[in-house]
């Protein structure tokens, strides 16, 4: 079953975020990922939640996905989103 990797992020320092943007999608297809959403206007239409800027990368699996998120190679890119931006992620199987 396919496995997603969605986040919510808030960039908090634009220029460091843009380097992790062109660093991360190599790492992506590394592992058999794909973006489905990266950015883009998101639009409520229900509930309270506000999202802010939307990603959603899709995978074989959930465990592909996490393969991914924890490996070698995207960890300094990770701790780069993480000082360029808050949000959440999570990780979700699907169809």
């Amino acid at each position: 079953m396919a496995g997603y990797m969605i986040g919510n992020i808030t960039i908090t320092d634009p220029e460091a975020f843009a380097e992790y943007g062109r660093q991360v999608p190599g790492t992506v297809a590394a592992f058999g990922g794909s973006y489905l959403v990266r950015g883009g206007a998101p639009e409520a239409v229900e509930g309270d939640y506000d999202p802010v800027r939307i990603v959603v990368l899709q995978f074989e699996s959930v465990e592909k996905a996490k393969e991914w998120y924890y490996s070698p190679e995207y960890a300094p890119l990770r701790e780069m989103r993480m000082k360029a931006s808050t949000g959440d992620v999570y990780f979700v199987e699907g169809v």
